[in-house]
Parts: structure tokens; C-alpha cells; sequence
């Protein structure tokens, strides 16, 4: 049955973050300088950080805080190196630098497996212009190559294992092989955080707005969101990534969510001022690069080569996809359900990666000059064409039933193209009458038409009733919260952002 609406509670603000030495500049001043100020000090701010000299003095001195692995040595046959970069980014269970009052809070107890709880591959095009994140499930059906055990110091041959498993067995290193193995793509660079890393980097951004269209909670985690835009600070956005049981995909469901983050924390870095201010630039970059552990070729030059490219990204730049599956439930002696790959399809993808190919189909032409630029549509739990609607005009002006009918249509909605007249023309507030049992889709509507109101009325039926009131003003494009576009399922991050 479905849950009543209620109105979005928001997430704690993130947690204030300790202040330097020095004192914190008077922003409100920074916000009443004039215009053309401040454009001369976003100028000032890239010239700083693209200039060798100046750029590489700001970043001085973080390699040493980098604890470092080496997941290529002794590497054989690996895959030929295409065009671009790819980064294995791995999460790990691991807890031991959590204190006691975040286990507790965010319910981080209990025993690490000591594998990898996240797997993404990234590819940075090489033009820079693009990055294109692979989710691999950290169930997938995997074949580990002969290895020696890192606990035990015991010979294996090759065996069936699921993917998280390869770094328990083996390490980083063995992570790496196996995901060469499996994709053909060649790593370049290895990331690897676990829960506190993941925190800190999150809060020195000053946290990171993630929206959803239905209520998310979660038991294991303690996640618990109702519809809406939430800032999470460092600990809830480890909820929101972590938690599997908020509906019935899992860990595919999981993963999706990873990559709205990811979405969300692009565009914090390149629309929130950290990549075109150099001491923000730096702390996030010493927070990262002191938390987390990376192969011996990635520093703080490759940082601020990082940062570089970075800077004209928008969210549109990026674009997410996981590895097509087969089977979601494939059964393996000894180890259980694993998720097998459909691997021509799968082929396919890393073939792309490989190419340096964009994964998302080609974006539509540009708007023609004159044109203004169409909104962005805003996610919604229930997609549009679901939802059947009936009209109505509140008011005493002409025609506006059919305006309204005619643009809830062009965004997607079923209406029944024959508005009507509400038994009151005085409706001042539109109306959104809805029988409880579709309040999902009620809600889908009142995203439509913000500001308007929603009045449960039983037995109703499905078909959700607008009655337009004098505030009309216009209908805002939604689109389902995860689509699926091309043959991958690919997204980009505009599309899974929080919409202005």
C-alpha cells in the first residue's frame, strides 16, 4: 500500500568543518564586490592553478601523506593501452580509523570482509573533455588468476570467486589483474578508500546535494530520506552510498545510487568554486590524497593535472553505465549467487572504453539562436506516461484548462485532452485531488506544478484530478529518475542531479 505524502525532511547540515589558522575570509564582503570583481577573481584563480610554477607550489608537499601500494608490479600480459586514462577506484569495508561516535551514529559496526564493498572503472577521455564511470558489482562472476594468498602466503591456482573477492584473496594487486582480465581495459591509476577517507573527503567539500523522488531508508545503515534535495555531510552520504535494502534491486539499485553521487560530487568540485580556488583546491586535495591509498605514480602532479582538466567539465560531461548483466542470480558451487556479465554486450562496452569512445548517445543539436534554452526535466518516482489526468480550470480565465491540459501533455503526462470547468472558478492555489492509493503519482504532478496543492480524496480512483487556480504559471519537464538510454543504459550527470 502505498505511503501517505509528507512533506520533506531535511537532512542535518554537514558538520562545520574546523577552521584554518588565520581566520576564514569575510565572504559576505567576497558577495558584495561588484560583478566584474568577481569574474577577475575566478580569472586570477585558474590562471593560478594553470600556471606550472605557482600551481605545483600550492600543491607542494601532499605526496608524503599518500600511503602507497603497488598493484602493477610484476604485472604480465597485460591489455594493450588504448587512448585516455582509466582509474580502478575501489572502496573498501575497511573501519578501523571511524571513532566510536560515527560507528555508532551511522552504524558502521560489526567485522570489514576486507574486500572491496565498491568497484568503478573511470575513463578520462583524452581530450579531457569527458568521463565516462563503468559500475562493476561487486558480486560478478569472476575467475581470479594463479595467485598467492596474501593471509596465508598459500599457492592457488585459478578458481571462481565473486569480484569483492579478489582483494581479500590477493590485494590490490590481484584486484587489478583480475579486472584487466575480465574488461581488457589497462589501469593506469589505483584509488583506494575506505569508510573514513570516504567521510573526510566528503566534508571538506562541504558536503554534497543529492535529491530523490521517493523516500529512501534503509535499517542496515540507518539511511532515512524522504522526497526531496538533501545535503549530506560526510557520514550520511556514506548511508546513502552503502545502503542495499531501500527497495528490491540491491545492489544494482546500489549502484545507481554511487553514481548519482558521483554526479553530485562533479558538480560540487567544478560548479562550487573548489577547482577555481587554490586553497580550496589544496585542502580537498590533501584530504583526499592523506586518506586514501594510490599506486606510486599518482601524486599531486597528476592531482593538479586532475584539477586542470577538470575545470571546464559540467555535469554533462560525465556519464555512467554498469557492465550489462546476463544473469543476476547465477548459481556457483561453494560460493553462491554470483552476477554473471552478458558478455557480447559487455564486450561491446569496454571495446568503447578502450576507443575512447563516448558511451551515452550524442547529445540533441544545440538550440537554435533566439531559442531560450529548454529547462532541465527534474526526476520523479513515477514516469509521466503512467499517469492519467483530468483537468480542470478553477478560474475565470479563458482557455486556461486547455493550456494547462496541453502542456502537462507535452511533458509526458496521460491527460485526457478534454479539460473541463471546476465547480469553483475561484480557485486562487491549484489543486491536485489524488486517491491515497496513487500518491506517488500525485506527487509526480505536484513536481509538474510547484506550488500547488495536494488534497487526498478516497475513492477517487487512479486518474489524478488538477483543478488549475489563478497561480498558474507554468508546467516544469519531468522525466523518470532512472532512465535508460543506448544500448548500455548509459546516463549522464545532468541527468541524475538535482534540477534549479
Amino acid at each position: 500500500m502505498p505511503q501517505p505524502h509528507r512533506p520533506t525532511r531535511p537532512a542535518r547540515p554537514p558538520r562545520p568543518q574546523r577552521a584554518r589558522r588565520g581566520g576564514a575570509p569575510d565572504r559576505r564582503r567576497e558577495g558584495a564586490r561588484p560583478r566584474w570583481g568577481v569574474r577577475l577573481a575566478a580569472g586570477l584563480a585558474v590562471a593560478v592553478l594553470g600556471s606550472g610554477a605557482i600551481g605545483h607550489a600550492v600543491m607542494t608537499g601532499l605526496d608524503t601523506g599518500i600511503e602507497r601500494v603497488d598493484p602493477f608490479k610484476d604485472m604480465k600480459n597485460r591489455p594493450q593501452a588504448g587512448h585516455g586514462l582509466n582509474f580502478l577506484l575501489v572502496g573498501t569495508d575497511g573501519r578501523d580509523r571511524i571513532t566510536p561516535e560515527d560507528k555508532r551514529e551511522y552504524r558502521l559496526g560489526g567485522a570489514p570482509c576486507h574486500c572491496t564493498d565498491t568497484v568503478m572503472l573511470v575513463h578520462l577521455s583524452a581530450d579531457r573533455e569527458r568521463a565516462s564511470v563503468v559500475s562493476l558489482p561487486r558480486d560478478s562472476y569472476a575467475e581470479l588468476p594463479e595467485h598467492r594468498d596474501e593471509s596465508s602466503g598459500k599457492q592457488h591456482g585459478p578458481h571462481p570467486v565473486k569480484l569483492n573477492a579478489a582483494y581479500a584473496e590477493g590485494g590490490p594487486q590481484l584486484t587489478v589483474r583480475t579486472v584487466e582480465s575480465m574488461t581488457r581495459v589497462k589501469i593506469d591509476h589505483y584509488l583506494e578508500v575506505d569508510f573514513a577517507s570516504f567521510m573526510k573527503t566528503v566534508d571538506a567539500m562541504g558536503g554534497v546535494e543529492i535529491c530523490t523522488a521517493k523516500a529512501l531508508r534503509d535499517q542496515n545503515t540507518g539511511l532515512d530520506l524522504l522526497p526531496g534535495s538533501h545535503r549530506l555531510s560526510g557520514g550520511q552520504a556514506l548511508q546513502y552510498v552503502r545502503s542495499r535494502h531501500v527497495d528490491g534491486a540491491a545492489d544494482l539499485g546500489r549502484m545507481q545510487r554511487q553514481q548519482r553521487f558521483v554526479a553530485a560530487l562533479i558538480k560540487q568540485a567544478t560548479g562550487g568554486g573548489v577547482l577555481l580556488n587554490p586553497v580550496k583546491f589544496k585542502e580537498v586535495s590533501s584530504t583526499l590524497l592523506g586518506s586514501v591509498r594510490a599506486d606510486r605514480g599518482f601524486g599531486s602532479e597528476q592531482m593538479l593535472a586532475l584539477g586542470q582538466a577538470l575545470r571546464d567539465f559540467t555535469p554533462a560531461s560525465s556519464e555512467f553505465a554498469s557492465v550489462p548483466i546476463g544473469n543476476p542470480s547465477y548459481p556457483v558451487k561453494g560460493i553462491g549467487s554470483t552476477v554473471k556479465w552478458d558478455a557480447p554486450k559487455a564486450a561491446k562496452l569496454f571495446e568503447a572504453l578502450r576507443l575512447d569512445r563516448p558511451l551515452a548517445p550524442a547529445a540533441p543539436g544545440r538550440q537554435p539562436e533566439g531559442r531560450p534554452q529548454q529547462q532541465p526535466a527534474v526526476p520523479v518516482d513515477v514516469p509521466p506516461q503512467q499517469i492519467r489526468v483530468q483537468v480542470e480550470n478553477g478560474t475565470r480565465i479563458d482557455g486556461l484548462g486547455g493550456r494547462v491540459d496541453a502542456a502537462l501533455r507535452a511533458t509526458g503526462f496521460d491527460t485526457t485532452r478534454a479539460p473541463g470547468n471546476g465547480a469553483s472558478r475561484d480557485v486562487k492555489r491549484t489543486v491536485i485531488a489524488y486517491d491515497p492509493r496513487w500518491d506517488r503519482s500525485a506527487r509526480t504532478v505536484s513536481t509538474a506544478l510547484p506550488g500547488s496543492e495536494l488534497r487526498a480524496v478516497a475513492g477517487q480512483g487512479r486518474t489524478v484530478l488538477v483543478i488549475a487556480g489563478a497561480d498558474y504559471r507554468k508546467v516544469v519537464p519531468v522525466r523518470p529518475e532512472d532512465p535508460n538510454q543506448g544500448q548500455y543504459g548509459v546516463v549522464t550527470g545532468d541527468q541524475v542531479i538535482c534540477g534549479k
